[in-house]
């Protein structure tokens, strides 16, 4: 059973991530070829959101991966695939988004929240720390007297 573990344990280990590139989908020319997938690892999956178009199996990413592909074929440069993709369905389509006008809530949107739950926890740590007992005026201990006789009796 360890021996089995193990063996599990070291295939993980060793293991690489499975590209979701076709092979009818690979370029003959490797310059070519190396260049797609340069651009398609910094795609976005709009299906799958966490993985990058050359990582998803998604018929969406496939479309993207070919559209890169034909691109590149025709004489595009790397910025200008990019750019015609991002044209095409926005920055959230990159998975490393500029910070401009139009990501800046998405790029400050972590640290408001660290700064809204510290300021959170702050003032409930304030908040529940017991008032210090204070004494009651005569007036109040005579009445607090006159409702104990009260109720005694």
């Amino acid at each position: 059973m360890r021996a089995v573990l193990l063996f599990l344990v070291g295939l993980l280990a060793f293991s690489a991530p499975a590209a979701a590139v076709q092979p009818d989908e690979v370029l003959k020319n490797p310059a070519l070829e190396q260049r797609a997938r340069g651009i398609s690892s910094g795609l976005r999956c709009l299906v799958c959101q966490n993985q990058s178009i050359d990582d998803s199996d998604a018929p969406l990413a496939k479309d993207l991966r070919i559209l890169v592909r034909e691109r590149l074929t025709a004489g595009d440069s790397d910025g200008a695939v990019i750019d015609f993709v991002v044209a095409r369905y926005g920055d959230f389509v990159l998975l490393r988004p500029p910070m401009n006008v139009r990501t800046i809530a998405l790029w400050a949107a972590p640290f408001l929240i660290v700064l809204f739950g510290a300021a959170f926890l702050w003032r409930q740590r304030n908040r529940s720390s017991a008032p210090a007992s204070v004494a009651l005026t005569a007036e109040e201990q005579a009445r607090l007297d006159e409702l104990v006789k009260r109720s005694d009796g």
